[in-house]
């Protein structure tokens, strides 16, 4: 169970003193300029809320419920929800985007989209919002992704914490299949990408929460019950913040 390898992970460096994150062994090189990239983050009549946003970071497991519960936290804390899976299926689906390949590429082999694509995507779209409270679901998945949030938005976002939904693996990939069962369209919630998606989460993920968690900033959720007793917990955590 994932919750069982994140209390012994320990595949992190000492290093001066401080904790590092292994580095990952290929770097993503765009394959397009900076310019073509460029409208991702231009928000043409919008600006960010005057007030620097709050950002909580929401991670698990594929399967663990977070889209579910971040909509319970919409309702009942008034916070903007935003998955970086949904702007890249969106990003992907748009017409003349320059991106949709490399993104239904990376998605259906269960791997990290690039990091320069998903920031750019989260700070157009907080722009767009013009709200202050954020929850960015399924952001950062690996070292990568926590390097170009902090390079992208140094400065601009307060992170408050990160809320880890933390659930059995033989429930999500239960929840997973049901889900693409159902008619979820997701081309990934089917056993052969899952099977990737479960060890890109292992190898790349569970190293961030670890991070996180030894720097006192992650509020741990077991995700395995009944969404309505999951949301008490999360409500609890939630208030305990400063959030009514």
């Amino acid at each position: 169970m994932w919750r069982v390898l994140t209390r012994h992970l320990v595949n992190t460096v000492e290093c001066g003193g401080a904790t590092q994150l292994p580095l990952l062994t290929q770097q993503f090189q765009p394959p397009h300029s900076h310019q073509q990239i460029n409208y991702l983050t231009q928000a043409k009549n919008n600006k960010m809320s005057s007030e620097k946003p709050k950002v909580v970071f929401v991670l698990g497991g594929p399967g663990a419920g977070k889209g579910t519960q971040c909509a319970k936290i919409v309702e009942r804390f008034q916070f903007t929800h935003l998955s970086a899976g949904d702007l890249l299926r969106e990003e992907r689906a748009r017409e003349g985007s320059q991106f949709g390949q490399l993104i239904e590429d990376y998605i259906r082999n269960g791997r990290i989209v690039p990091v320069e694509v998903t920031c750019s995507l989260l700070e157009n779209a907080m722009k767009s919002s013009g709200q202050s409270r954020f929850l960015i679901d399924g952001f950062p998945r690996n070292q990568n992704n926590l390097d170009g949030w902090n390079r992208q938005m140094d400065g601009k976002a307060d992170m408050q914490f990160v809320l880890f939904f933390d659930c059995a693996e033989d429930v999500c990939v239960e929840r997973c299949l049901g889900r693409g069962q159902s008619g979820s369209g997701r081309s990934d919630d089917n056993m052969e990408s899952l099977k990737k998606r479960i060890q890109t989460y292992n190898n790349d993920s569970l190293p961030i929460i670890k991070y996180f968690e030894q720097a006192g900033q992650v509020k741990t959720i077991d995700a395995s019950p009944d969404a309505e007793k999951v949301f008490k917990d999360v409500e609890r955590v939630f208030v305990a913040n400063g959030f009514q």
